[in-house]
């Protein structure tokens, strides 16, 4: 059997393997395994081979460097380029990205993509060699997480505390990851380890980024999943009962004695041996965790997977369609793309509703928004909302309805946009949904300031800001606080400007659970308006920010926004960089960015 290992070290080990000579075969060989789709032979031999005499030779001399290391053979044909090895080959970077793979490897796994090898007479290979760094060190992040959560909800926390401890070593200054730890250790009886592990965490988080902990990750050490919130009431009646009483208040706005609720009809269910109860009230739960509490995520995701198991034993469909679909909420909002992308496939593979396929596929069309696809963004949201519509579901409707006119809004087509922003507001004020209006409040001001209407939009703004904050909801002030700073660079006054997006950015990623998507639209207004007065100072990190951000979280137009703004600071490959990156990017706003 034979082995490839590009993460770390490139190397190659099977009987008689001798290693390709030469840097750029092992970059030619990484290209040919994580590209999106089969390369040309021109298309290599201008990314890599640019520089030689002879191109396309210098590629057929690669090509053959690489066939000769993988054992000869027609393992690498045809124009555009295939690449076949057989079935006794395993390849580091292909478990990484298969859902199906044994996990156990990445624990062993150690060091970046390619490294030691840098081509700096190659800069289109550098960098997308930096995004695909990022994008695998972020796989591998959310494979150790999803494992660690599974084996968690399975009563296996002792086993998760390596794949949570890699996790954390992984991404040091994700809460989240630490959380996972402490919340590993707790429930496998290590307490003593959880409150050591906490104060690693208070206190690298308050060296390097200045932030203080949340609550949450000192909770993680005393509140398991499912916890109950007091001594059993005794029987079914009580748990359904407790249900009820705990999503009502939870859609009342009453959070803390919904979750109080929840926790009890988990308990009582369990105690009454009713698995479809205990699974319906465990996804009740778990949802709950994750949109109603601010820094929960972690113990939601736990509760969820525990909903799936105990909702497959009890063959109950419905709830496991919820849970497998509210993880992929998580991952989307994460901006862990695969884990959310097959979450969200199993999610489908089960719905047989018109309100469970238009969930589904709002999710999936924020998370096709949140990459820059925005065909696949418009057709998953356009269907979520007809089929929300047809089935009554005026607040899913709504909330599709949002991410279209954020897409609208984004590709500059502000016609569509606002059409499209006022038909969410007249629903969301229909269904009185206050803990969601900040957002559509947020985008229709931005509308008022491109069509110049000033006082519209401070109005909007200030509004968006004001509920944001009593809603304590980080993705909401940040919109909030970024309009804001846009409005007070339109007026000229470029102090207030960078105070309000300073605090944008600071409370958009406030929380561990944060929504990526609006930390890095914040940090790229941010950057725009710095480099706008040529505060090159101020621009410097918050593009080095915002650029690693989109990698990791394959924000691919925020990317390539990043790349402008590196370009602007002088840095004399960037730009090419960028047309590359965004060359495939359907967004005519983006499009005339690139001219």
């Amino acid at each position: 059997m034979g082995k490839i290992r590009l993460l770390g070290p490139p190397s190659i080990e099977h009987a008689g393997a001798r290693p390709p000579r030469g840097r750029k075969a092992w970059a030619l060989l990484a290209y040919l395994l994580l590209a999106e789709r089969p390369p040309t032979r021109r298309r290599l031999a201008e990314l890599l081979f640019a520089d030689a005499d002879d191109p396309l030779g210098a590629l057929r001399w690669s090509l053959a460097e690489l066939r000769r290391a993988l054992g000869g053979g027609e393992v690498i044909t045809g124009d555009p380029l295939v690449i076949t090895l057989g079935r006794d080959t395993s390849v580091d970077v292909l478990v990484v990205t298969e859902d199906s793979a044994d996990p156990q490897p990445l624990l062993g796994f150690n060091g970046e993509l390619l490294e030691g090898v840098e081509l700096a007479s190659c800069p289109e290979f550098e960098s997308w060699l930096l995004v695909e760094r990022h994008r695998l060190s972020a796989a591998i992040e959310g494979r150790l997480r999803q494992t660690a959560v599974a084996l968690i909800a399975g009563g296996r926390a002792n086993d998760a505390v390596p794949f949570a401890s890699k996790a954390v070593s992984l991404n040091p200054l994700e809460q989240g990851n630490h959380e996972l730890l402490v919340r590993s250790l707790a429930i496998s009886g290590n307490r003593s380890a959880a409150l050591r592990q906490i104060a690693v965490c208070e206190d690298l988080l308050r060296r390097e980024l200045g932030l203080e902990a949340s609550a949450a990750l000192r909770e993680a050490s005393k509140v398991g999943p499912g916890s109950t919130a007091g001594p059993p009431l005794g029987g079914r009646a009580a748990a359904a009962s407790q249900l009820e009483a705990g999503r009502a208040a939870i859609a009342a706005g009453a959070v803390d004695a919904g979750i109080q609720c929840l926790r009890r009809a988990v308990s009582e269910a369990d105690h009454c041996h009713d698995p479809v109860l205990r699974g319906r009230a465990l996804a009740a739960l778990g949802g709950a965790l994750v949109h109603a509490v601010r820094g929960h995520d972690e113990e939601g995701a736990i509760v969820l997977h525990e909903a799936i198991l105990v909702a497959e034993q009890a063959s109950d469909r419905a709830t496991s369609v919820l849970a497998h679909r509210q993880l992929g909420f998580v991952e989307v909002q994460a901006g862990r793309r695969r884990t959310a992308a097959s979450w969200l496939a199993k999610a489908a593979a089960l719905a047989e509703t018109d309100d469970e396929h238009a969930a589904i596929l709002g999710v999936r069309g924020m998370n096709s928004s949140d990459q820059a696809d925005y065909p696949a963004a418009f057709e998953q949201l356009g269907e979520s909302v007809e089929l929300a519509a047809r089935c009554g579901d005026h607040r899913q409707q709504a909330w599709s309805l949002s991410l279209v006119g954020r897409a609208h809004l984004l590709r500059a087509e502000h016609s569509q946009a606002t059409a499209i922003v006022r038909e969410t507001l007249d629903l969301v004020r229909r269904e009185r949904w206050i803990a969601f209006l900040p957002w559509p409040q947020a985008l229709m001001a931005e509308l008022d300031l491109f069509a110049g209407d000033l006082e519209a939009a401070s109005d909007g703004f200030e509004q968006a800001w004001v509920l944001g904050c009593q809603l304590n909801d980080p993705c909401w002030e940040g919109m909030a606080g970024r309009g804001l700073g846009l409005l007070s660079a339109g007026r000229g006054d470029h102090a207030g400007a960078a105070e309000w997006l300073a605090q944008a950015a600071s409370r958009s990623s406030r929380e561990p659970d944060r929504y990526q998507w609006v930390h890095a639209h914040v940090l790229d207004a941010a950057s725009t308006a710095a480099l706008a007065r040529d505060d090159e100072e101020r621009a410097r990190p918050l593009v080095t920010q915002l650029a690693a951000l989109a990698a990791r979280c394959d924000m691919r137009e925020l990317m390539v926004r990043a790349k402008l703004h590196q370009a602007r600071l002088g840095d004399s490959s960037a730009a090419a960089s960028a047309r590359l990156l965004g060359a495939e990017i359907d967004n005519p706003a983006l499009t005339d960015l690139l001219l």
